[in-house]
């Protein structure tokens, strides 16, 4: 059995599949399979992992009917062949050493539900860099994070996709990605991981996050009815089946989220989640103000496109 299973969702990524794919055989660690699932590309993305397959037997292409990125993953995952499941999307890469690492953390922490390092976003850069000093004690250099919930309550976001990697029986036992939802569903992995199992962590960067790039989910506006993992945090506060000491932590990032998905569906063009969100009592005053502050930045840059578009140049000459 090999050591890990490299999952690939592939949708219409010909001019980035090869550094993808390079970025996995570039690897410290040798022992991997990957697994590419094309979801219906209408480029020569599929062609490019033939023949990389061609000349690597560890590299395997799975065709399906475009069921969407969260089928391919499922399917992926069904169709490994090892106990440890490496995430990594078409348009992103690892560094050399990503694989190693995660082995490493494997090793030392070995009940874990979920590996991931820190990424880089090509814009941003480190995504450690965003955070207080306060959020940066509860994060490790590398070992396991004291309070997933109490850091992304704030909107912080530790690793992505391209930087995850479970344990194929956790996944399976937890319900890999939903389906129904084409927003939203990673977030929601691994919120129902946190809930049920330690998240193993290194602050190393060992991933890179591409976000402007050929038919990117984040470039995607359209409105969503809610967050799937409000959903899934809900339901299992009503059930009492969080830890007693995670409830409030957890309380204040459904906030968070809900607070977020209004935002998105502003910008999507949706009001409605905001306007019942700005009239609820238990809704934290700052995010009230968040809301405001897109209704109005956003209707201005849809009405009034010259005089938004002035205010952001004013607003980026002023601010450092």
């Amino acid at each position: 059995m090999v050591k890990v299973s490299v999952v690939i969702p592939l949708y219409n990524k010909e001019p980035h599949i090869k550094r993808t794919l390079c970025s996995v055989l570039g690897q410290n660690v040798n022992d991997f399979e990957v697994i590419v699932v094309d979801g219906g590309s209408e480029d020569n993305g599929p062609t490019i992992v033939e023949n990389f397959a061609n000349m690597d037997s560890r590299i395997r292409l799975i065709r399906q009917e475009g069921t969407g990125v969260s089928e391919a993953r499922n399917q992926g995952v069904r169709e490994s062949r090892s106990d440890l499941i490496a995430l990594l999307d078409a348009d992103d890469e690892w560094m050399s050493n990503y694989l190693e690492t995660i082995l490493r953390m494997r090793d030392n922490y070995p009940y874990a539900g979920l590996y991931a390092t820190s990424i880089k976003n090509e814009f941003i850069g480190n995504v450690l860099m965003e955070l207080d000093e306060e959020l940066r004690n509860l994060v490790p250099n590398e070992g396991l994070i004291l309070s997933y919930f109490k850091i992304y309550k704030h909107g912080h976001a530790l690793f992505g996709t391209s930087s995850v990697t479970i344990p194929k029986k956790i996944f399976l036992n937890i319900g890999g990605f939903q389906t129904d939802f084409w927003w939203g569903e990673d977030i929601d992995l691994w919120g129902r991981i946190a809930l049920k199992y330690q998240i193993a962590y290194s602050s190393q960067v060992c991933a890179i996050y591409y976000q402007n790039v050929i038919n990117s989910a984040v470039k995607r506006k359209k409105p969503v009815e809610t967050h799937p993992f409000l959903i899934t945090a809900k339901k299992a506060l009503n059930l009492d089946q969080v830890p007693h000491e995670m409830v409030n932590d957890l309380k204040a990032y459904v906030m968070f989220l809900e607070m977020f998905t209004a935002k998105h569906n502003i910008e999507a063009g949706d009001k409605k989640l905001a306007f019942g969100l700005l009239i609820r009592k238990d809704i934290n005053l700052t995010y009230k103000k968040r809301l405001l502050r897109t209704i109005v930045s956003t209707s201005v840059k849809t009405n009034f496109p010259l005089i938004y578009k002035k205010y952001l140049n004013i607003y980026n000459h002023e601010v450092p």
